[in-house]
């Protein structure tokens, strides 16, 4: 991981440690958006993970989509979200 992504990986762990047991685990995608986040960072580096988690958050809302939305690779072209459920 370079130092960027290790360093914009440190809320993302604070989030899980401290919020998410009381937020719930009631995710719209799987993986959940911080999984999804630290993998994007260890994968992408810190601006083109960022970049992808922060996009992700932006999906979840209310009217957005459901089911496996896993991080591409690193030359893959970025997946479709189905609504599909696995």
């Amino acid at each position: 991981m370079t130092p960027l992504a290790r360093l914009l990986a440190l809320p993302v762990r604070g989030y899980r440690l401290i919020f998410s047991p009381w937020v719930g685990f009631h995710c719209r995608y799987q993986p959940t958006c911080s999984a999804y986040a630290l993998e994007a960072l260890q994968k992408h580096g810190g601006v083109r993970g960022a970049w992808l988690a922060a996009r992700r958050i932006g999906r979840c809302h209310p009217l957005g989509g459901t089911g496996y939305d896993p991080v591409p690779g690193r030359d893959a072209p970025e997946p479709e979200v189905t609504d599909r459920q696995p």
